[in-house]
């Protein structure tokens, strides 16, 4: 699909380079005293306890690695460097990945050891940074692209968020972050409450997607396609209409216009609490996604990605 092409340096070279970078650093360290990172703002002193996230001030990541299929503009030819990070903001009752953002699994590491396997990422070619529900771990990233960066760290950021998101956090990262791939989950409070358990998510998330598109605006790419900049929506389809997808939709057509990219997704399955939990306990149907595509068409949202049997593009 189309979109803008251009070439740029990741914005936190240039922080690096003023000393702003180190000044957010310590701000976002201060946060952690009565945590505010996230909307919860549970003031938990994180530093000597974890929050209701499952995270305290040190990183605590499962996984980082090469990951081939996300989009294309991330994963490109030799992958994303994905840094998946234990904990959640969310809790979300059919969350495909609850082992990591619920249960915990993952080990504790330093700063240092961050930086460390972000620059073997790039070493090993990954095209771009990609931070895995990294909300509650904002400072610890951020202190540990103070020690990559000098020694040779180069890639653009990728905050990939379930869209969970406190303004004045994602403020201290203008510049930081490159592309917001953040999700927009529901439409509707009470949905959010039964799948999430936050009430607040949708004025939560739409307050965070402005601010993302205020940074960044619509996905742009370099001449081999890859994302250099801007912001790719994500949106699952979910069984019996609960995603809210047409007034999900329509609000990104309002809010960014017909230059938003949209990742629509169609690989939902029941996960963690949802094989219990109607309607949630079943796959969502073709009728159902292909409902969801044709929102899109009628709204003029094509520019981004389609799914065909849980992987594809559009």
């Amino acid at each position: 699909m189309r979109s803008d092409r251009m070439r740029t340096e990741p914005g936190y070279l240039r922080l690096y380079a003023t000393g702003e970078l180190a000044e957010r650093s310590r701000e976002l360290q201060s946060m952690l005293a009565s945590c505010s990172l996230c909307p919860r703002r549970c003031g938990v002193d994180r530093r000597e306890k974890a929050g209701p996230c499952g995270a305290d001030a040190r990183p605590k990541v499962a996984a980082m690695n090469l990951h081939p299929w996300e989009e294309p503009p991330l994963s490109g030819s030799r992958g994303s460097g994905t840094v998946f990070f234990s904990g959640c903001a969310l809790k979300c009752r059919f969350c495909q990945n609850y082992p990591i953002s619920q249960l915990g699994v993952g080990r504790v590491i330093t700063a240092g050891q961050l930086a460390e396997g972000m620059l073997s990422l790039q070493r090993r070619g990954a095209h771009n940074i990609n931070l895995v529900t990294p909300t509650h771990q904002v400072p610890a990233f951020v202190q540990a692209l103070l020690e990559a960066v000098p020694r040779g760290l180069r890639l653009p950021v990728v905050y990939n968020t379930g869209g969970y998101e406190a303004l004045e956090t994602l403020k201290l990262l203008e510049n930081v972050v490159d592309v917001y791939l953040p999700d927009i989950k529901y439409a509707e409070e009470e949905a959010a409450r039964f799948c999430s358990r936050r009430p607040d998510y949708v004025t939560r998330n739409r307050a965070a997607l402005e601010e993302m598109w205020r940074q960044r605006g619509p996905l742009r790419v370099d001449g081999e396609g890859l994302a250099v900049e801007g912001v790719l929506v994500r949106h699952m389809v979910l069984p019996g209409g609960l995603a809210g997808t047409r007034d999900c939709m329509e609000f990104l057509r309002r809010r960014m216009g017909p230059r938003v990219w949209v990742s629509l997704m169609s690989q939902y399955f029941p996960a963690h609490e949802a094989p219990g939990l109607p309607p949630l306990d079943r796959k969502t149907t073709p009728e159902e996604y292909e409902r969801a595509v044709d929102v899109l068409m009628e709204l003029g949202l094509i520019r981004g990605f389609l799914q065909d049997d849980g992987a594809g593009e559009g």
